[in-house]
């Protein structure tokens, strides 16, 4: 299965940071999540009232928060390393490995998402610079209706 990614203004822009400093800052990223994103989502979750969630819940594909009543499972997806079809920046130094590595992200995130969907889990999958805005807590809200 081939993806296709689409890369927003990367054929003018040139990477700050030498090859061996761009691969110490990535080596560097672990799955464990993105503290200031998820941070921003709970801020939102409290601001409007919606309780009941979940952290490090025990459940195939680690999602980011897990509400367990109503079985619904939320990520937090980055636009970079999910693949964002709009905003993922695939950088030009060994673009083929970056290419790959995205694409397997992204089939993985959808045989997550088919294996709880499965098990009788709805699956809420947020991009990133969308936590704050008003639809997605509308659609999180009926996700949990």
């Amino acid at each position: 299965m081939r993806i296709r990614l689409n890369i927003v203004g990367a054929e003018n822009e040139m990477d700050t940071f030498s090859r061996q400093k761009r691969s110490w800052i990535m080596a560097q990223v672990k799955s464990g999540g993105n503290r200031s994103t998820e941070a921003r989502l709970i801020s939102v979750l409290r601001e409007h009232g919606i309780t009941g969630w979940r952290r490090e819940y025990p459940l195939y594909g680690k999602p980011d928060f897990v509400f367990p009543k109503a079985r619904v499972a939320v990520f937090v997806d980055g636009c970079f390393w999910h693949g964002h079809p709009e905003k993922c920046r695939i950088p030009k130094a060994h673009r083929s490995y970056w290419e790959r590595k995205i694409a397997r992200n992204v089939a993985r995130d959808r045989c997550v998402t088919r294996t709880l969907q499965e098990k009788g889990w709805k699956v809420v999958r947020i991009w990133e610079d969308a936590v704050q805005k008003p639809a997605t807590i509308k659609w999180l809200r009926k996700a949990l209706t």
